[in-house]
């Protein structure tokens, strides 16, 4: 869930960038993106506005975005594009962007194009009633002041992705071997287990979080949940054992059986009562093993015991789980349904250049800076007009080339790959810039093999080019093509050494 706020980021530099990638927390074990997002607007009024319409002092009429919408303009909520970043309890995600469109308001001014807005992401948790959070954002967006950031939108809409039945198994096994690998490192007690303490890699996998173990839990006096989740022995007496941590493991079998936060007391009296599948997540619609299910209900039945001797322990966990992995070979991404993490090519060993640098780690965005500062100095020598050539044609080639430019700098990459092309088609001219550019637009489109072609044709026309070579470095990357990648890298790196030592190349 999510809000925007427009105008908000004029005079920002639209390249800034936010952070390191982040490890995904496990929620309810699903991948549940169902966010609401808020748009709002400074306003250049003098005076509070109402009923949520647009005005003369430029502020759009408040709408509900769709999420399409709001993916085009943060750069599908790039975390280059995050400004801000805090809360433990309650993540708070603000995104600037630009507002491709001026959402389903009905206002035909310019203005409401091409807009900055800040985009406030909220999750599932913040706000489980997406008509609540319509309803309150509505209401917020009546609001019009010049003082105030003033809201023009929201979306509910939302992407909900139920983890299939084997990695749900996956989960358990893994947090189990993690919690027996602890145990055995004279580390057996850990903080408030929970699936909030469950995060997955780069690679889908599932891993314990470490700061679990911390907090002071060693000496078993720190621990801190509701109550109706709580080892019954630290009730008792404050203290918690392994055995209250294998106690906390079952209302986390729970949660991946049933995609719920269950209690304890509940659900053991519905397993009591054989109603297993009453306790099974509806998301699966019946797509798991019952014999499984069973094996797995009678374990957390068995880590829920009300008393601690009478709970398995972390090795027991272990050998119940592992023989029911029946897709051990599938890797954790393809079963999650996310993209493989891209490998970048190896850094040579001398000190690349900024482009180098940026290649070697595949950072479009960097690469696009660069490009943008580089502007045309490198074709240089590479075109030499005749009088009689600089006809209208000519002049029609080169106004294309300065909309792909314009669109380029504002990264509309698919408007620059069309204004290009017309550049291109023409054939009068080439430039080396420009096929790198338009290499650029379709890495940024998801177009690696259209980069590679327009990265050799960029290498033909200046072929000690090393940016050229940087390009190709970075599209064979993204087709998986490592050891090529690698190969011009390391030729794009050597180009650019010899250029230091007096050689003709960027």
């Amino acid at each position: 869930m999510g809000c925007c706020e427009s105008s908000l980021f004029k005079g920002h530099d639209s390249n800034a960038t936010g952070g390191d990638n982040k490890q995904h927390n496990n929620n309810n074990q699903q991948h549940n993106h169902r966010n609401n997002h808020q748009a709002s607007q400074p306003s250049n009024g003098t005076d509070g506005g109402g009923g949520g319409g647009g005005g003369s002092d430029g502020v759009p009429a408040f709408s509900e975005f769709s999420l399409a919408d709001l993916k085009a303009a943060t750069n599908n909520f790039s975390s280059d594009f995050i400004v801000s970043e805090s809360g433990e309890k309650a993540p708070n995600l603000v995104y600037k962007g630009r507002l491709q469109t001026g959402g389903n308001s009905n206002s035909n001014s310019n203005n409401n194009n091409r807009r900055w807005i800040a985009v406030k992401k909220f999750t599932k948790m913040a706000w489980p009633d997406p008509k609540q959070f319509a309803e309150e954002a509505w209401g917020v967006g009546k609001l019009r002041h010049k003082r105030v950031a003033n809201l023009i939108g929201y979306c509910c809409d939302g992407e909900n992705q139920t983890i299939e039945w084997a990695m749900r198994l996956r989960v358990a096994l893994y947090i189990a071997e993690a919690l027996d690998y602890c145990s055995c490192e004279g580390r057996p007690l850990y903080h408030d287990l929970n699936a909030y303490r469950v995060l997955f890699d780069e690679s889908g996998d599932p891993r314990l979080s470490c700061f679990g173990l911390m907090k002071n839990s060693r000496d078993g006096k720190s621990y801190s949940t509701n109550l109706a989740y709580t080892p019954p022995e630290y009730l008792r007496n404050g203290r918690v054992t392994p055995e209250s941590v294998i106690f906390s493991f079952g209302t986390v079998l729970l949660d991946l059986l049933s995609g719920k936060h269950i209690p304890p007391s509940h659900a053991l009296d519905m397993i009591r009562g054989k109603n297993i599948l009453l306790l099974m997540d509806s998301h699966l619609e019946g797509n798991f093993s019952t014999e499984e299910a069973t094996v797995v209900f009678d374990l957390a039945s068995r880590c829920l015991q009300y008393e601690p001797r009478e709970r398995p322990n972390t090795k027991d966990l272990v050998s119940t789980l592992a023989p029911l992995q029946n897709r051990p070979d599938v890797p954790s991404y393809v079963m999650l349904g996310i993209p493989k993490q891209e490998e970048a090519p190896p850094t040579p060993q001398h000190p690349l250049s900024p482009m180098g640098d940026a290649c070697s780690r595949m950072d479009l965005t960097a690469i696009h800076q660069i490009l943008v500062m580089t502007h045309y100095k490198d074709d240089e020598g590479t075109n030499e007009l005749s009088f009689q050539e600089w006809t209208q044609q000519m002049r029609d080639m080169l106004e294309a080339r300065k909309r792909g430019d314009v669109a380029f700098r504002e990264k509309d990459f698919k408007t620059a790959i069309d204004c290009y092309s017309q550049f291109i088609d023409v054939g009068t001219m080439v430039s080396p810039t420009v096929y790198s550019r338009r290499s650029l637009c379709h890495l940024l489109c998801d177009q690696p093999d259209a980069a590679l072609r327009d990265a050799m044709q960029a290498q033909c026309v200046y072929p000690d080019w090393s940016t050229a070579f940087y390009m190709q470095a970075v599209a064979l990357a993204k087709l998986d093509m490592h050891k090529d990648a690698a190969d011009m890298l390391k030729e794009a790196a050597s180009l650019e050494e010899k250029k230091q030592r007096g050689g003709r190349s960027s």
